[in-house]
């Protein structure tokens, strides 16, 4: 059995939705977290293992986060069972922070996961997307809502 159902309290939950929406309120990006089992499940093809980033890729794409208008979304993936995430932004943000930024943002989550405490974890690692898409994608006057502040899960 998956450990997704006990990795956050519905507490938790709202804590991080609520970063999502703090995040967003100053910048037309958008953020998602999406939460799942295994990267790679067992059934898949011999020689074919897929790492997080190519998961949180494909994830990335079910959640049609490309369909932001200035393609600035951004996507923590975390897979709870095999104790790993990545973390993707579009080409609108990539473009402007590069994978470092990436990398130093999921370094946060990581440490504050390694202590127990996966809602800071995931509440640092959003709101300091936030601060990037609020100076590069500042919020316009009629900027919309693209995608849905919930967390998906797989």
């Amino acid at each position: 059995m998956s450990k997704v159902e006990d990795f956050l309290t519905s507490e938790e939950e709202a804590a991080i939705i609520e970063a999502i929406r703090i995040a967003e309120k100053n910048t037309s990006g958008e953020i998602r977290v999406h939460l799942e089992g295994q990267v790679d499940p067992s059934d898949s093809p011999k020689g074919e293992r897929k790492d997080a980033f190519d998961r949180a890729a494909e994830v990335f794409d079910m959640l049609n986060m490309h369909n932001t208008a200035e393609r600035n979304g951004v996507l923590i993936y975390v897979a709870v069972d095999d104790r790993t995430l990545a973390i993707m932004g579009d080409k609108g943000i990539n473009d402007i922070v590069g994978q470092n930024f990436w990398e130093s943002t999921k370094d946060i989550i990581i440490n504050h996961f390694k202590n127990g405490d996966m809602k800071q974890g995931l509440v640092e690692g959003i709101l300091k997307a936030g601060e990037q898409l609020k100076k590069h994608f500042p919020y316009k006057k009629d900027d919309k809502n693209e995608l849905p502040n919930d967390i998906s899960i797989g």
